[in-house]
């Protein structure tokens, strides 16, 4: 029977609480992640995330040295799966907002077309490390 060396993995919270002085609550938001001092950091053990498979090597002890083998995805952590299938959704989703209206009257489809712009500019957003369009259709 084969042996494989399992790397799992969780995520420990740090945080740290400070005052920021701000003209609005994104400038307070902006200046608080800017912000590289943690040296009052503290750990939030109770709160710590779900244990997942990060790395699996062929072998006995061969961690970084045996050949790696590609992790299931339902072994993987759920919040980085979300993410790989948003990207997903959102190539689906930007291929049908130019489409016809497939099934909707009119009207819902009108409705629903500046939603699906603004929630594709959103996740397009997030995908690309940008902050959140200005002006979300409500």
């Amino acid at each position: 029977m084969p042996h494989y060396t399992i790397e799992t993995t969780y995520r420990l919270p740090v945080y740290r609480r400070r005052t920021y002085r701000a003209a609005t609550v994104a400038e307070a938001c902006r200046k608080a992640v800017d912000d590289d001092g943690w040296e009052d950091a503290k750990e939030d053990v109770e709160t710590s995330g779900e244990t997942y498979v990060s790395s699996i090597w062929q072998g006995a002890n061969s961690a970084d040295t045996g050949e790696e083998a590609p992790v299931p995805s339902h072994f993987g952590e759920t919040i980085q799966r979300q993410a790989e299938h948003f990207t997903e959704l959102v190539a689906l989703l930007e291929a049908i907002a130019p489409a016809a209206p497939m099934m909707l009257s009119r009207h819902d489809f009108e409705s629903w077309l500046p939603r699906a712009r603004a929630a594709i500019a959103k996740a397009r957003a997030i995908l690309e490390g940008r902050r959140d369009p200005d002006d979300p259709v409500p």
